[in-house]
């Protein structure tokens, strides 16, 4: 069995697609995971790659985010588009990012990227909130690579 194929119960997954639903219900944000072994790759530049390999940059807002793990290599990364980066702070992804890792670190793989959208999803809300027109421009399915 593959790092990919152990890191994640089909029944996690599950969790983690749910978790995105809920997420996106309250933001016209989008949000995907990736879930791959390894990357030789800078993972930024990879995540880059996948976002770009996904189709994610054509939202309608640019208000897509990639969370990227690398399995093997025990790194994430999380990317916002263009449409985000331009009206949020900096750091805007800090507090997502830490809720990850301290899960991560636990080895609560699941468990950090449920909490980790559904904390993308409150912060999204604030600068793209939901609108009753809002369609669900990209799969809410785990991507793998």
């Amino acid at each position: 069995m593959s790092a990919v194929e152990s890191f994640l119960s089909a029944q996690e997954e599950q969790e983690i697609v749910l978790a995105i639903r809920q997420a996106e219900r309250n933001t016209s944000g989008e949000i995907r995971v990736h879930i791959e072994a390894t990357t030789a790759m800078n993972h930024y530049q990879r995540a880059l790659e996948v976002f770009h390999k996904l189709k994610m940059f054509n939202t309608k807002q640019q208000n897509a985010i990639l969370i990227y793990v690398a399995v093997e290599d025990h790194k994430f990364v999380i990317y916002g588009d263009k449409g985000i980066n331009e009206v949020v702070p900096e750091n805007f992804w800090d507090t997502t990012k830490e809720v990850i890792q301290a899960y991560f670190k636990q080895g609560n793989f699941k468990q950090g990227l449920v909490e980790g959208v559904l904390k993308a999803g409150e912060e999204l809300k604030a600068h793209f909130p939901w609108q009753t027109d809002d369609e669900d421009e990209l799969s809410n399915e785990i991507s793998k690579g």
